[in-house]
């Protein structure tokens, strides 16, 4: 099985191990993913609204719902931004040679 190809590293796997898998099927409802160009600019959007530095994987979740991708209107929602991870020299191959605006 080949891992699939992303700028999410930390969540680049072709499986789950044997003790994660049971986790995973005993704790979680529900699953989705992100396309790395929503990714992208859901890290800059942390990065210029907060001023934080949010590796890829770390943003996953806020991608997500800031992409509309899970419907949380009327939550209360908590998301856990993590990682700071991320090489500033290798910030210009990511984005292509220009930074994304998210609106």
């Amino acid at each position: 099985m080949r891992n699939p190809q992303t700028i999410a590293d930390g969540a680049r796997t072709p499986s789950l191990g044997r003790l994660t898998f049971p986790l995973v099927m005993s704790k979680v409802a529900d699953m989705t993913t992100v396309e790395d160009g929503a990714l992208l600019e859901s890290m800059f959007f942390i990065w210029e609204r907060l001023k934080l530095v949010v590796e890829p994987t770390g943003a996953l979740a806020a991608a997500a719902v800031l992409n509309k991708q899970i419907d949380v209107r009327g939550a209360r929602v908590g998301i856990i931004l993590s990682g700071g991870n991320v090489d500033p020299d290798a910030l210009p191959t990511l984005l292509g040679g220009s930074m994304p605006r998210v609106s």
